[in-house]
Formats: structure tokens, C-alpha cells, sequence
């Protein structure tokens, strides 16, 4: 079974779930405790630091030992991280464009976005998946309302009709936007938030993708090429060409809770945090640079060389 995801965090998490559970804890799954501040700006010690990986440790043993695995073979897991609600679409020169687009997103976090590598990869990924649907093989598609998923099912069935020939059966999970775990409601946005012990529970939910499914999510793609905007969202369970400040009053409405200056990162955090709009802080960072080349607000500080351009102190202009 080929598993198709529409994320980088996705793809690693259900190549993790296929064998979490299986044998003894490794003992290597956490990398490094988080480093939180404390509330007066403080680093924590090192000893707290220690206590907060020995925390964190003794947490995911305990969630291997209890977890069940899925199955199957990471190498049949195949991460589309493409970023697809954003930027050009257009058929001609499509993953030269998706380059340029990466680019510029990426850059929020460094200079160096290897995005050039990254597509790379995915055009022969693409090609291994295609070939191997031609061959016979079925496909699983994990995908949600959230805009880049719901953009990659589309692209994705684009990309099997485009083949004109017989292909392995499609199946589908959806991914249900609420869930009921004991007494509390547990809201989804996307794939890439469901952790490796949990992905296993919702494989009830696998159904066929019919011809005439496939066929709508094609055309639609299609669709949305020709009207390449330079966004596309969700609403009311559409997915729909939208203007690029869709989101813009979420910013604006955070921001106007802030003082005369401001730290960038908490207001991309509470938009983040709050509205679970189903964008990156990526591009809540992209609108925030066009706020500032409008105007509205100006840098007081620089970011760190190695920090993300967020980390700095932002002034509203009056």
C-alpha cells in the first residue's frame, strides 16, 4: 500500500507510527528537552533542563508501550510537501514555479531554503508513485480541509489522470475536523498534528475513491490553474481561488491588542494558536512583511543571524 501525505510533519509521523510499539523502547526518540523561558525571561538551569527530558523520556515510554503499530513499510510513505494553497500553479513550468514560491516562504526561516533539493525529490517521488500505481500497487491518501491538503488530494488526482491508463485501486481517510476523547473535544486542522500512536485508530475511516471522485477532485484542479490565484482556502468546505489578505484581518485584529511596539513572533503565535485558520506561521510572517512594506509597521530590532526574520520587535505607524 502507497501512503500519500501532503506534509513533512505528516510523513514523519506515519513512518514513526508503522513501528511504534515494536519491542523495547529505543530510548532515542526524544532529541533534546524544549526550552521554554521562565515568565521573567530567565533561561531554565541545567538541571531543570534535565528534569524536563527525564520528564519528557519517561512520557514517551510510556506511549510506546501502550501503542499498537500500524504496519507497513516507511519506504511506501511518500510526503508531497508542496505548499500548494500558496502562490502559482500554473500548468507550464509548474515545479520551476512551486521553486520560486518555496523560496520565498522558506526564506522567513533562512537564506539557504534548499528548495530546489526538496522538489527534486518530490518530482521523483512522483514518478516512483506513478509508476508503481501503474503496476498495480493501491494507494492510501491521508488528507483534510486544511488548505494545503485539501489542495494536494486535487493535484494529486491531476497527477493519476494524467497517466490515461489503468492504475491500483485509491483509497481515502479523511481526516474528521472534531473528535471525542472522554469528555473532551479534540479539533483537528490537518494530518501533520496527529501523533504516530494515533494514526493506527483511524483506519476505520479508509473508504473508496471512486472514478467519479477522482475524476471532481481533477477537475478542480484543474480549475483552480486556470484562476491561479495567489491563494487558496477552505470555506464553507469548498475549496476556493481567494484573494492573498483573506486572512489579513486575524493579523491586523492581533496586532491592534499589542502596544506601540511589539514582538513579531506573538502575534504570528496567537494567530497561529487561536483561530486554527489551517495556514503556516510561514505565511502569517509573508502578510506581516507586506504590512510592514505598506506602512503600517516598521522594524525596531534585526533578527539574530540564525534566528527566523519573526524574531525582532515590530512598531506600529501612526
Amino acid at each position: 500500500m502507497l501512503e500519500i501525505v501532503f506534509s513533512d510533519n505528516a510523513c514523519g509521523s506515519l513512518k514513526y507510527a508503522q513501528h511504534i510499539g515494536t519491542g523495547a523502547y529505543p530510548g532515542d526518540c526524544i532529541a533534546s528537552a524544549i526550552t521554554v523561558l521562565h515568565s521573567d525571561g530567565s533561561a531554565p538551569t541545567e538541571e531543570e533542563l534535565q528534569q524536563a527530558q527525564q520528564e519528557l523520556e519517561k512520557n514517551e515510554r510510556a506511549v510506546w508501550e501502550k501503542a499498537v503499530p500500524m504496519g507497513g513499510n516507511p519506504a511506501d510513505v511518500y510526503g508531497f510537501a508542496l505548499c500548494l494553497s500558496v502562490g502559482d500553479i500554473s500548468t507550464e513550468g509548474f515545479f520551476r514555479k512551486r521553486q520560486a514560491t518555496l523560496d520565498q516562504i522558506l526564506s522567513t526561516f533562512s537564506n539557504d531554503t534548499q528548495a530546489a533539493s526538496l522538489l527534486q525529490e518530490a518530482q521523483e517521488a512522483l514518478q516512483e508513485v506513478l509508476s508503481r500505481s501503474i503496476d498495480g500497487e493501491p494507494i492510501r491518501i491521508w488528507y483534510s480541509n486544511q488548505p494545503d491538503e485539501a489542495c494536494g488530494l486535487c493535484w494529486f488526482m491531476a497527477q493519476l489522470e494524467s497517466l490515461r491508463q489503468p492504475y491500483g485501486d485509491v483509497v481515502l481517510i479523511p481526516l474528521p475536523p472534531t473528535e471525542q476523547r472522554g469528555n473532551t473535544v479534540v479539533r483537528h486542522t490537518s494530518w501533520s498534528e496527529i501523533a504516530p500512536e494515533d494514526w493506527i485508530s483511524y483506519l476505520p475511516l479508509e473508504q473508496p475513491a471512486s472514478p467519479a471522485f477522482c475524476k471532481a477532485c481533477a477537475q478542480k484542479w484543474h480549475a483552480l490553474q486556470r484562476e491561479n490565484a495567489p491563494l487558496r482556502a477552505v470555506i464553507n468546505g469548498q475549496l476556493l481561488s481567494v484573494s492573498e489578505t483573506l486572512y489579513d484581518s486575524f493579523i491586523v485584529q492581533e496586532i491592534a491588542q499589542q502596544g506601540d511596539t511589539f514582538q513579531e513572533a506573538e502575534v504570528i503565535g496567537r494567530v497561529f494558536g487561536r483561530y486554527s485558520l489551517g495556514i503556516s506561521d510561514m505565511w502569517i510572517a509573508q502578510r506581516i512583511e507586506q504590512m510592514i512594506a505598506s506602512g503600517m509597521l516598521e522594524p525596531v530590532t534585526q533578527p539574530g543571524k540564525e534566528d527566523p526574520v519573526y524574531h525582532r520587535l515590530l512598531k506600529k505607524i501612526k
